[in-house]
């Protein structure tokens, strides 16, 4: 069983049927991070240069011949930041930073010895956000990102990869609240269902003996 698997309770996730103050037991005070605002950029960046480390297996034979290289995290390091307060927009402001964005790079060496190795590539950010205004408790900004490299060329001149990569970026400006919100309670958790490989499930499904009537005029048995 899961939340999904056809557990019928109301104390679960799911969609509200009825009147939804039903069940409604109490109001709590839940430790989450607020999200003021958001923006989604994506763009395919061409040219980019990844300069590898933390090789598996270690010490490859070069040159390298590129497979693939994808983001390692969904969650990038914010640097270089920068917000200015727009005078004329309340409460927007001119948000600049670089997110950098941890890749793992697939390849196999001139030993055709497939390996993997780290790397990363900055994505520089100019945004406008609406930001809170100021308060004991700071904002922060974070990242979400994705990044996928279908195509690399090895650079023999200085052991780098150079990949055409489509990238993904949601900024997010939030702060660690404390939210005060109504509750159904506390949810129920339903038993787990171990998955097993019915390996033998069709052949348990033949019938035990063969079917139908056995006949003296088969045609295997004419001469």
């Amino acid at each position: 069983m899961s939340f999904f698997s056809n557990f019928q309770t109301d104390k679960c996730p799911g969609p509200i049927n009825g009147n939804p103050m039903n069940g409604l037991a109490e109001k709590v005070c839940v430790q989450a991070q607020r999200v003021f605002d958001a923006c989604i950029k994506q763009g395919q960046n061409e040219g980019l240069v990844l300069t590898l480390s933390d090789f598996t297996p270690a010490n490859p034979t070069y040159p390298l011949t590129f497979i693939s290289a994808r983001s390692s995290s969904s969650q990038g390091t914010v640097t270089n930041l920068q917000v200015d307060r727009l005078p004329d927009k309340a409460n927007c402001a001119r948000v600049q930073a670089v997110v950098n964005i941890p890749m793992e790079v697939i390849y196999t060496d001139a030993a055709g010895v497939e390996g993997k190795a780290q790397a990363a590539i900055a994505v520089p950010q100019d945004v406008i956000l609406f930001v809170p205004q100021p308060s004991i408790m700071p904002f922060e900004v974070q990242s979400v990102v994705s990044a996928v490299a279908p195509e690399g060329t090895f650079n023999s001149a200085d052991g780098t990869f150079i990949i055409d990569c489509c990238i993904t970026v949601i900024l997010k400006v939030i702060i660690n609240v404390d939210l005060l919100l109504p509750s159904y309670g506390y949810c129920v958790i339903p038993p787990a269902q171990e998955y097993t490989q019915e390996v033998c499930a069709g052949f348990f499904e033949l019938p035990l003996y063969p079917q139908g009537t056995v006949s003296n005029n088969c045609g295997c048995c004419n001469k």
